[in-house]
């Protein structure tokens, strides 16, 4: 039986990359991928088995010795408290003038995943409100993102407030559920109001198994992306094509809304923007020109951010393990696989990718994994519609979000919250949030019986 099943991925493998390699319909690489067995092993031979609250924290098990010492290093960076310049350590000054947290896990905490404030008038603490005008580009006074705080001398931006009403709802055997339906507020807003602004609020997802997903061919995206629905099936994912830091046309895949195309320039973008640190790659300062104290604020004639230290900072979130699932043996478990199967949530949080030839990390190469996404965006509907494009992703469309490690959330970062904005608290409301291409799906959940529905929860719970 085992001979098989190793014959069965074999196959299964082999059959994909040759699809993905020969650019052949959406259709015949994602059957190909679904044909692939699923395994506890989510992050391939980089899987870490590892369940507690540093789950997300460890380097890939297939890792070299000779990646530790730059892991270990990338790790404090990631860790750091910048300060303010001038300071006394001249390696990790130069924070602000204006940002929002003062290091990378500020955010990511334990490289884990943000949420909304507990209360509303709550500081936000590892979320951040997204902005530009009604022309889809920075705003003149604010630039692409609201800095609630700032060094001193500097003046915040302003703050940013979310409260919810509840929205009732029932499920198909008469069960009432609440969602929560996020209202955004500014206040104490330094540089005018914010009235005609497209803003979304984004809260900080974990930060693992993103090499591997940096390391999928465009290819494979090529592949699987269904923009006109071709297939009749309902869904139509597609590449949110970019304009990359070069000026190259480039597949995004990192971000919400699938709006950066590489780890180097979703980093470099999170340095500048939240913490106000300068890099090679983005080497001005974050300080619109109206902003006069931030303008005039004291830093560093070179980035604040050496490219030594930047790439040690990438190799550090390139090669983050990603968690061994747990309990694929139980019948809730399986039950709840078929569940996420039959409901069609495998039409866009695809179980299964490979990786192409990676030559900076080859623990990275060429690996089957399981991150339950397909890296395209869908039009998700009214009810998770932001309004505000970005890239070539409309406003109601968002990546796919990846889904391994989802039910450690609750062990490393001690909360339950989901979606872009960490409006749903668990799964099941996250799912119950669906539409556009995904209501067809959310339906299937929302009229199963509750034994399917918590089967469903639990094999989310296992990832």
């Amino acid at each position: 039986m085992m001979r098989a099943l190793f014959v069965a991925v074999v196959v299964a493998v082999a059959s994909a990359a040759a699809l993905a390699a020969g650019g052949s319909s959406g259709s015949g690489l994602r059957q190909a991928l679904l044909a692939i067995p699923l395994t506890d092993a989510l992050g391939g031979d980089t899987t870490r088995v590892i369940g507690t609250d540093d789950a997300y924290t460890f380097l890939a098990t297939n890792s070299p010795a000779a990646r530790q010492r730059t892991f270990a290093f990338g790790n404090r960076l990631f860790n750091t408290k910048w300060a303010q310049f001038p300071a006394s350590v001249k390696s990790f000054d130069g924070l602000g003038p204006t940002f929002n947290r003062n290091s990378c896990s500020g955010c990511h905490t334990r490289d884990g995943r943000g949420r909304p404030p507990e209360h509303p008038g709550d500081p936000m603490n590892s979320m951040l409100v997204r902005l530009s005008g009604p022309d889809g580009k920075p705003l003149p006074a604010y630039g692409d993102q609201l800095e609630d705080r700032a060094i001193l001398g500097v003046e915040p931006e302003g703050r940013a407030i979310i409260d919810y009403t509840e929205i009732p709802g029932a499920y198909g055997d008469g069960t009432p559920y609440q969602l929560l339906d996020p209202h955004l507020h500014f206040t104490d807003l330094a540089y005018g109001p914010l009235d005609a602004a497209l803003v979304s609020p984004r809260v900080a997802p974990a930060v693992i198994g993103l090499g591997l997903l940096e390391a999928v061919p465009v290819a494979t995206l090529e592949a699987l992306e269904d923009p006109d629905d071709a297939d009749g099936d309902g869904i139509s994912g597609r590449i949110n094509w970019l304009t990359d830091y070069q000026g190259k046309r480039a597949a995004g895949r990192f971000g919400w809304k699938a709006n950066v195309a590489t780890l180097a320039e979703q980093s470099a973008g999170a340095a500048v923007g939240d913490i106000g640190i300068t890099t090679a790659l983005r080497p001005d300062q974050n300080c619109p020109s109206v902003q006069v104290s931030c303008t005039a604020a004291r830093a560093q004639p070179d980035p604040e951010m050496s490219d030594r230290f930047f790439d040690r900072l990438m190799a550090y979130i390139h090669t983050l393990a990603v968690p061994q699932a747990r309990g694929f043996d139980t019948d809730l478990v399986k039950a709840g696989e078929e569940a996420f199967k039959n409901f069609g949530c495998a039409s866009c949080h695809l179980p299964t990718l490979q990786s192409g030839p990676d030559d900076t990390f080859p623990e990275l190469a060429n690996q089957t994994f399981h991150p339950f996404t397909d890296l395209l965006v869908h039009d998700m509907g009214e009810g998770l519609a932001d309004h505000r494009p970005d890239g070539s992703a409309s406003g109601s469309e968002w990546r796919t979000a990846p889904l391994w490690g989802i039910g450690l959330i609750q062990q490393v970062n001690g909360h339950d919250r989901l979606l872009h904005d960490g409006r749903a608290r668990g799964p099941a409301e996250a799912i119950l949030w669906h539409g556009g291409e995904a209501e067809k799906a959310k339906e299937a959940f929302r009229t199963a019986p509750k034994a399917e529905r918590d089967a469903l929860i639990a094999f989310l719970n296992a990832l």
